[in-house]
C-alpha cells in the first residue's frame, strides 16, 4: 500500500466523518434557534419558565419548555449537545492536515503571492486560527459586545481582515478554505469555551442551592446566535475549493464579503420567520441577499474568448502547453509525485482530450488560475489566453 493511497483513504474517511457530525451540529443549531424563537407565553406555565412550544414530528406531539435560567432540580439524564460541535472541528482540522498541510506545496502555497516553505505555511495557519478566536473573544467581552449592531459590524471587519490576509498569503483554494476554518474555529470554541462551560456553571450553582448568574446564560445565547448566523457562509466556504470562479478570482476577498452578507440575510429572514414576526419588519433581507448574489454573478462572469477573424490556433500549440502544465498529473501514467492516477480520471494528453474536457479546462485553467495546482509550472497569462481562444474556436 502506497502512502498516497493511504492518505487518500484518510481524506475520504475524515471527510465522511466531518459531514456526518457537521450535519448533526448544524441541525441542532438550527433547531434550537428556531425553537427559542417559537416559544410563547401561555397560561399555567411552571415557575421560572420563559415560554413553551408545541411541536409535531414523525407522528408524535411534543411539548417543550424553556427556563429563564434553570429549573430547581435537574434530571440525571440531562442531554448535553456538545460533541457534534467538538467532533466537527476535530474532523475538519484532520482534513486540513491530511489535504492542505501534508500537500502544502500543492494546495496551500502560491509562490507568486508568497514564496513560503511548507513549514512556514502550516505555522501561519495554526497561529492565525488560534489568534482569530482570541481576538474575537476579546471583542465580545469588551464594551462593544454589549451593542449587537456594532458588534456585528466589528466582527464582519475581523473576518474580512483575516480573508484579505489569507488571500495574499495562500493559493486561492487554500485561502478560502482557511477563511472557513477561521470562522469554524470561532464557532467550535464558542461551544467548547463559552456555551458549555457557562451551562455547567449554571448547573453547579443550582446544585449548590445558589442563584445562577443570568449573565452566563446571556453570554451563551450571544455566542449561539453568532454561530447560527455564521453557519450558511461557512458551509459555502468549506466547499469553495470545488469552484474556481470563487477561489481563482483576483478579488476573492470581496466575494467572501458578499457570501457573508448573502448568508447572513437569508439566515435573518429564516430566523424572523420562525419567530413569527410581521413580514413587513424583515422583507428587506431578501432583496439585500438577491443584490449580493447579483453582484457576485457580475464579478464572476466568464471572459469572452471568441474573436471572429482571428488566426486559427493549431492543435499542436495547445497540446504543447498541456504537456507542460497539465499532463504531468492528468495522464494515464502521471509523473507528478503523489499521483498514482489522473485526478478524477481526467486525461489531458491530446487535443481530443482537451476538447472532451474543454469546459473544465476553461473553468480551471483559463477563467481562473486554480490549475495547475499552486502554479508550480509557472503557466503564464499568455498561455491561458491562448488556450481559452483555442477552446472558443472549437465551438
Amino acid at each position: 500500500m502506497t502512502l498516497a493511497f493511504a492518505m487518500e483513504w484518510l481524506n475520504l474517511l475524515f471527510r465522511w466523518a466531518h459531514l456526518i457530525v457537521g450535519i448533526g451540529w448544524i441541525g441542532t443549531s438550527f433547531y434550537f434557534i428556531a425553537l427559542d424563537l417559537s416559544l410563547r407565553k401561555r397560561e399555567g406555565m411552571k415557575e421560572g419558565v420563559a415560554g413553551t412550544a408545541w411541536e409535531v414530528h414523525g407522528g408524535g406531539f411534543y411539548h417543550v419548555e424553556k427556563y429563564l435560567v434553570a429549573p430547581k432540580e435537574l434530571p440525571s439524564d440531562l442531554i448535553w449537545y456538545k460533541w457534534e460541535a467538538y467532533l466537527t472541528w476535530v474532523t475538519g482540522f484532520a482534513l486540513l492536515v491530511v489535504m492542505y498541510y501534508y500537500n502544502a506545496s500543492v494546495y496551500l502555497i502560491d509562490p507568486v503571492k508568497l514564496d513560503l516553505t511548507p513549514g512556514e505555511a502550516v505555522l501561519i495557519s495554526v497561529v492565525s486560527l488560534a489568534a482569530g478566536w482570541f481576538v474575537y473573544d476579546r471583542i465580545c467581552r469588551s464594551p462593544i459586545g454589549r451593542n449587537a449592531s456594532l458588534l456585528a459590524i466589528v466582527l464582519f471587519v475581523l473576518i474580512m481582515a483575516a480573508t484579505y490576509l489569507y488571500t495574499h498569503i495562500y493559493s486561492g483554494r487554500g485561502a478560502l478554505i482557511h477563511v472557513g476554518a477561521f470562522i469554524g474555529t470561532i464557532m467550535a470554541v464558542n461551544v467548547f469555551g463559552v456555551i458549555i462551560p457557562n451551562q455547567k456553571k449554571i448547573a453547579a450553582s443550582l446544585m449548590a442551592g445558589e442563584a445562577p448568574d443570568p449573565a452566563l446564560g446571556a453570554m451563551g445565547k450571544q455566542r449561539s446566535v453568532h454561530n447560527n448566523y455564521l453557519t450558511l457562509p461557512v458551509l459555502l466556504l468549506m466547499v469553495s475549493n470545488h469552484y474556481p470562479m470563487l477561489t481563482g478570482h483576483p478579488q476573492s476577498w470581496l466575494l467572501v464579503a458578499l457570501v457573508l452578507v448573502i448568508g447572513g440575510m437569508v439566515r435573518h429572514f429564516l430566523n424572523r420567520h420562525d419567530a413569527g414576526d410581521n413580514f413587513a419588519r424583515f422583507w428587506w433581507t431578501l432583496p439585500a441577499a438577491a443584490t449580493g448574489l447579483v453582484v457576485a454573478l457580475v464579478m464572476t462572469a466568464p471572459r469572452d474568448f471568441s474573436a471572429p477573424g482571428a488566426d486559427q490556433i493549431a492543435d499542436a500549440r495547445v497540446v504543447a502547453i498541456s504537456q507542460i502544465h497539465c499532463a504531468t498529473c492528468h495522464a494515464a501514467n502521471p509523473t507528478y509525485d503523489g499521483f498514482d492516477e489522473a485526478p478524477k480520471n481526467i486525461n489531458l494528453e491530446t487535443a481530443e482530450d482537451l476538447r472532451r474536457y474543454a469546459d473544465l479546462v476553461m473553468a480551471q485553467a483559463v477563467q481562473s488560475d486554480a490549475m495547475p495546482l499552486g502554479n508550480e509550472t509557472g503557466m503564464t497569462q499568455e498561455e491561458r489566453d491562448l488556450l481559452g481562444t483555442w477552446i472558443a474556436q472549437q465551438k
